[in-house]
């Protein structure tokens, strides 16, 4: 017997939701959209900061484009993907939001390792928009420059954390420094403020991302559009 037309449209309108939940049900790939959210980057350069295979990182990053979550262009020998728009942005980020609020290991697993690392305090963002203004503090961004270029907060100087032993005496001593990544569970911030701590700074990490930053409608630049270090004037 066949189905009720108004049963056929339930089942096509789950079964489509249940494809999108099933190609987020990965832990890889959803670092991938994780990182993604950061700005476009290529399967190499995925594959490199997820530690896998550059093949394992591609059949996942498929799986991911079937399911209209990331989409590709090509430029010249490789192929550079980006999330499919702002609204799978904020649906990682409700997701995250959602494990926090209902999973306890989840926040037992960041506080453990926090706790390590001597950094449970993270700076509040709407106090740290004031005291940028005041000229505070010195926000540092310590992504991948291109990260950077993609989106970051406002005032904040690139600095990869790579370079950051090397670039300390840009540093101003008197000012408070506030280190910033990719999110509240990206470890670049936390090594970054340890590094900092350990030379003898004032350090603190705030734990938004820019996704986080977004979505709760502050300001985002794009490009090299603030100072830099060792720099004077706008680039």
């Amino acid at each position: 017997m066949p189905k009720p037309r108004a049963r056929r449209f339930k089942d096509t309108v789950f079964t489509l939701q249940a494809q999108t939940g099933k190609a987020v049900a990965s832990p890889r790939r959803l670092e991938l959209l994780d990182l993604l959210a950061q700005g476009p980057r290529t399967v190499e350069a995925l594959a490199r900061e997820t530690s896998q295979t550059i093949a394992n990182t591609s059949q996942h990053l498929q799986v991911l484009r079937g399911a209209h979550l990331v989409e590709t262009e090509k430029r010249g020998l490789y192929v550079t993907y980006r999330l499919a728009g702002e609204e799978v942005s904020r649906f990682c980020l409700a997701l995250r939001q959602l494990a926090e609020s209902h999973t306890d290991e989840l926040e037992a697993a960041a506080k453990g390792f926090l706790e390590e690392r001597g950094q449970l305090e993270p700076i509040d963002q709407e106090a740290l928009l004031t005291r940028i203004r005041r000229g505070e503090v010195t926000l540092l961004d310590v992504r991948p420059e291109e990260e950077y270029q993609a989106g970051h907060l406002p005032g904040a100087l690139s600095v990869p954390l790579p370079e950051l032993e090397r670039r300390l005496s840009e540093l101003p001593r008197h000012r408070e420094v506030v280190a910033y990544c990719r999110g509240p569970y990206c470890v670049l911030a936390i090594e970054a403020v340890a590094r900092l701590r350990a030379r003898g700074y004032r350090a603190s990490r705030l734990e938004a991302g820019v996704p986080d930053w977004r979505a709760k409608g502050y300001p985002v630049e794009t490009g090299l559009g603030t100072v830099r270090l060792g720099n004077r004037g706008r680039t």
